[in-house]
């Protein structure tokens, strides 16, 4: 469990922790442990100093008001773009254009080779462009159907 008595934001949208012992640290900010492989566990809260001040196990231990504060911080901190449908891939052999649908609008990218495609667990993927930005497919099983097709000659 954590140490935290309260999180909230002030007037300027900065997160504000009350810690257990009742002293407030403004200004903190939400680092995941494993942000790829365990998401909502391992979740660290540091000051500015970049020391830690609060440890959450599991982000379901939180109430649900301090829950959803901590899930908007952590995704708008976070840079991966989640994959929602592929549109196009230009062929199907490597080096190849992906064209798809992301959380963040529609964008390209060339996949260099299969094994820039790494299985996560749980049916997650991540896929590193040609420029190694990252991009997370949170469920391939759950894409619809063009997309499995499109990604499955690649896997």
């Amino acid at each position: 469990m954590s140490n935290i008595h309260s999180l909230a934001r002030n007037a300027f949208g900065r997160l504000v922790l009350v810690d257990a012992q009742g002293l407030t640290h403004e200004n903190v900010s939400a680092v995941r442990a494993h942000p790829l492989s365990a998401p909502d566990e391992g979740i660290s809260i540091v000051g500015t100093d970049g020391h830690e001040i609060a440890w959450i196990d599991r982000i379901t231990d939180l109430p649900e008001a301090q829950r959803a504060l901590l899930g908007e911080e952590l995704a708008h901190r976070e840079m991966t773009p989640a994959v929602l449908k592929l549109l196009s891939v230009s062929t199907f052999s490597t080096p190849s254009q992906w064209t798809v649908e992301t959380d963040r609008g529609p964008t390209s990218f060339i996949l260099k080779s299969e094994e820039d495609i790494r299985r996560i667990g749980d049916g997650r993927l991540l896929i590193q462009s040609s420029h190694g930005l990252h991009f997370l497919v949170p469920d391939r099983f759950g894409l619809d159907r063009h997309s499995r097709k499109l990604l499955e000659r690649f896997l």
